[in-house]
């Protein structure tokens, strides 16, 4: 659906209590109908490499001029994307859930080559950053408010959001008055100190001695193989895909572990010369993947996770010195066995049926792969043929030491 925006620094609604200067934002569809609102201010902390391997810090705000061209609406998601200055965009996505809404990631792009931001930068990439916004359960037709400080950590980039007013589906073209505020800004009531009277009773006495039964443990249920699930990315939609993939995921957080449903999940992406991204989000997850390449060999360089458990504990973790699933480009990499991997201390990555390459497809279908070592059997049959040869020549061997010995023995008598 096609839509266009238009913004307005100062505007006023029909809430009295809220007046802010930070970045405001209406969405419009197709018919002109108000479809998605947002007033905030959005701070970013970004760390980057300059020269002899040293780092800068720098912090600079969500201004109030962008362009939101690239935001959409629908019936049950919505997408808000804000670009702004020399290649740079901030974006979140809702979705609805009966009743209820709420954000799933949020997407920063910063571009390391504007140099009014980022001076001296020794790389002129543009990196993202997916993170799980910690706006959940908001009620349709209302607006979500949070004027408390809410600071989002991952990898190099710090964002913290305050005074947010959102309304991610608005219908009769107008903002609802009605408010789901964040937790921080609900007081805390204190709970009243009641002084009951104590009394005791006491215990019957019985002759018979009762033993308690032991407590009853529930096995922890097994996990099945998680289902394949098969991506690709494009550079536009008339090109074939430039990234593919194949694989099956299972996320281990500290003592939980969760399978990934590919089934409604959404992917997108991006394909560079030296840096390609897959970034996976389903209702609970978003699963970001940074390949990158020497020109000879391309690898797995970062993983990016976001999510919330069953127990609805929301979590990001995030490794950006990997080096794994390397193969040589213009080849896959192919592993179908399970294996499993330390991304940081309390996050394990599980994968099943992998099949990726990230770097020089052609015609939108693997290239020849490169097997891990767990599949790859051809090295293992001749050790072991070799093995069973080298045994059996030794037992010759000694078969023939132990008749020649006996022939001896055998003169010597005579």
């Amino acid at each position: 659906m096609y839509q266009y925006a238009t913004f307005v620094l100062f505007l006023t609604l029909g809430i009295a209590f809220q007046l802010s200067h930070g970045t405001v934002v209406n969405v419009r569809d197709k018919d002109n109908q108000l479809c998605l609102f947002a007033n905030l201010t959005v701070n970013f902390s970004v760390s980057y490499e300059v020269a002899d391997n040293k780092s800068a810090a720098v912090e600079f705000e969500l201004p109030a001029k962008v362009t939101a061209d690239e935001s959409t609406c629908d019936a049950t998601s919505s997408t808000l994307k804000l670009n702004f200055g020399e290649g740079h965009s901030w974006s979140v996505n809702f979705t609805i859930n009966g009743k209820m809404y709420q954000a799933d990631t949020i997407l920063f792009s910063y571009n390391l080559s504007d140099t009014t931001v980022f001076p001296n930068s020794v790389l002129n990439e543009t990196k993202t950053v997916a993170v799980k916004p910690h706006i959940t359960d908001v009620g349709v037709d209302t607006c979500y408010s949070c004027k408390s400080k809410d600071t989002i950590e991952a990898d190099a980039v710090n964002q913290t959001l305050w005074n947010v007013l959102i309304q991610a589906f608005v219908s009769n073209n107008s903002t609802s008055e009605n408010i789901t505020s964040c937790a921080a800004d609900v007081p805390i009531t204190p709970t009243p100190t009641t002084h009951a009277t104590s009394t005791t009773t006491a215990a019957p006495v019985t002759n018979s001695t009762t033993t308690a039964p032991p407590p009853t443990t529930t096995p922890t249920p097994t996990l099945p193989t998680p289902t394949t699930g098969k991506y690709s990315i494009r550079h536009d939609e008339n090109s074939t895909a430039c990234l593919i993939a194949n694989i099956g995921l299972r996320i281990g957080f500290k003592q939980e572990e969760m399978n990934f449903e590919p089934n409604g999940t959404k992917v997108s992406g991006s394909c560079g010369v030296n840096s390609s991204e897959l970034i996976l989000t389903s209702n609970t997850m978003t699963i970001m993947l940074t390949f990158t390449n020497d020109t000879k060999k391309f690898r797995l360089h970062a993983l990016n996770i976001t999510g919330k458990t069953s127990f609805g504990v929301l979590f990001s973790e995030a490794n950006t010195n990997l080096s794994l699933w390397e193969a040589a480009v213009g080849t896959s990499y192919m592993c179908n066995k399970e294996q499993n991997y330390t991304i940081t201390s309390p996050l394990t990555l599980y994968t099943f049926n992998l099949q990726v390459q990230p770097f020089g497809v052609k015609n939108g279908v693997f290239s020849t792969a490169h097997e891990c070592s767990l599949d790859d059997t051809s090295i293992l049959i001749p050790i072991i043929v070799g093995a069973a040869l080298a045994g059996l020549i030794l037992i010759v061997v000694i078969a023939y030491v132990i008749g020649r010995r006996k022939t001896y023995v055998g003169y010597q008598t005579l």
